[in-house]
């Protein structure tokens, strides 16, 4: 006798969207399209409230004119994945996105407590195969600031990406994106 695999059945960016637009979700439920999979996005607490909104101005400061920063809004980063990153920076104004959500941002944030394996395992992957080249976790469990840069395919399994090296930082300690050479943020100003 066989053995019957269960199927997963996978959803496009677009059947997505068409699930959006015909009342699927519930008004106000928090849902993401990661890799094809429909993710129900846990409620956030006020540490991470908080948290999201120090990263939001600190940010918005360090980057200045020419860029906008994107707080949990969507990024289309491919026919099966439209994530909705805690923060993403991403060029130009506000006004360029009305037609589409941006492919692309320079720096995505997530600021993690209940779903730091999540962000790490699943997220970090996403984000270095679409090329984001960097991208932070700040950790509210470890109250540090993981930061991963350079992306592409992992040496041991070069059929999947991610980032190296990965640096964790602080409280005391301070980051300067990459796209923004001559700011400086200090981890503590992150942290609720």
């Amino acid at each position: 006798m066989a053995v019957a695999v269960p199927l997963i059945r996978r959803w496009t960016r677009m059947e997505y969207l068409k699930m959006a637009d015909a009342g699927v979700f519930a008004p106000g439920e928090r849902v993401e399209l990661i890799e094809g999979e429909v993710i129900v996005m846990t409620p956030q607490k006020s540490p991470h409230a908080v948290a999201g909104g120090l990263v939001e101005d600190a940010l918005r400061a360090a980057f200045g004119p020419g860029f906008h920063v994107r707080s949990q809004r969507p990024l289309n980063l491919g026919p099966d994945s439209e994530p909705e990153p805690d923060a993403a920076v991403v060029r130009g104004t506000l006004r360029d996105y009305v037609d589409a959500h941006p492919t692309m941002a320079v720096l995505i944030v997530e600021v993690s407590d209940t779903t730091l394996a999540f962000d790490r395992e699943r997220k970090g992957p996403l984000y270095a195969k679409a090329g984001i080249p960097e991208y932070w976790i700040l950790n509210l469990i470890d109250r540090v600031l993981e930061v991963h840069r350079d992306p592409g395919p992992l040496p041991e399994d070069p059929s999947r990406s991610g980032y190296r090296p990965t640096q964790r930082l602080g409280r005391s300690e301070t980051v300067t994106p990459l796209a923004a050479p001559s700011a400086t943020i200090r981890v503590a100003d992150l942290l609720p």
